[in-house]
């Protein structure tokens, strides 16, 4: 039986990573990008199914006694060991030209996750953890990768909020955490909580989101020291949507939120 992680499993992860960037990169801005609706109408792209294809192509050869949960091919969330692939995290931004997009790769076991990487090949940046072993980026600005950590803002009303949109929270709940904060901005999607782990936004939340947009998150968050749950405090592999803080504020945001 192979151990629940290793440390050759976070360099699987930055390796699929490495192989999902070339398949986005090639694909992002081109006019001749094969764009389709699923049946929830939301879109997808030829570069979402075929990054998800190679990624699977890939773990099935690597870790073929490892499940693997993707958001194009599904798969059984199940308790084992399991690989979450998000290929294209911000699928409108990325038909649309706009940059903010990430593919997502967790590996899952039981009810922790493992390992998280987040890959941003557009805006030049990623970010890794694993259990253990801290969590880091690397941008265009970084000759090495630097360690994240989380703010220590203590005050919500000095606190820098990140959001995606204004649709799906609870009543009021948007309104209420945008006045009790010094500054809100819509960064969107990932962005949102890796600024967090970067400590440059101290609360990033979205009120619907899917195991495969928050899995990978996971590490990277907890390793900079912060804290992440569903948006009513409970957990996130079976909440609602993901709340993201610095730790320090996340009560005082889960109250704000709910009324």
């Amino acid at each position: 039986m192979r151990p629940v992680t290793t440390p050759d499993d976070l360099a699987l992860a930055l390796e699929l990573a490495d192989r999902s960037d070339e398949i986005t990169l090639r694909h992002f801005r081109q006019p001749d990008l094969v764009v389709e609706s699923k049946a929830d109408q939301t879109p997808v792209t030829e570069a979402d199914r075929a990054t998800e294809e190679l990624l699977r192509g890939i773990l099935g050869k690597r870790r073929p006694a490892d499940a693997i949960v993707g958001e194009e091919f599904g798969g059984d969330v199940g308790t084992g060991r399991r690989w979450i692939i998000d290929p294209i995290d911000g699928t409108k931004n990325y038909l649309r030209g706009v940059p903010v997009w990430a593919t997502l790769i967790a590996l899952a076991d039981g009810d922790s996750i493992k390992v998280g990487v987040v890959s941003a090949p557009a805006l030049g940046r990623r970010w890794w953890a694993a259990r253990g072993d801290g969590s880091w980026t690397r941008g265009p600005e970084d000759a090495q990768p630097r360690r994240n950590t989380v703010s220590t803002v203590d005050r919500l009303v000095d606190a820098s909020f990140s959001f995606s949109d204004g649709e799906d929270w609870p009543e009021g709940g948007l309104t209420r955490l945008m006045e009790a904060t010094w500054r809100s901005r819509a960064y969107g999607d990932f962005w949102s909580h890796m600024m967090v782990a970067e400590g440059v936004v101290d609360v990033a939340a979205e009120p619907v989101l899917n195991i495969w947009d928050v899995a990978a998150l996971v590490p990277v968050i907890e390793e900079a020291g912060g804290r992440i749950t569903a948006m009513d405090g409970g957990d996130l592999m079976n909440g609602e949507g993901g709340l993201t803080t610095n730790g320090v504020l996340h009560e005082e945001v889960l109250r704000t939120i709910l009324g």
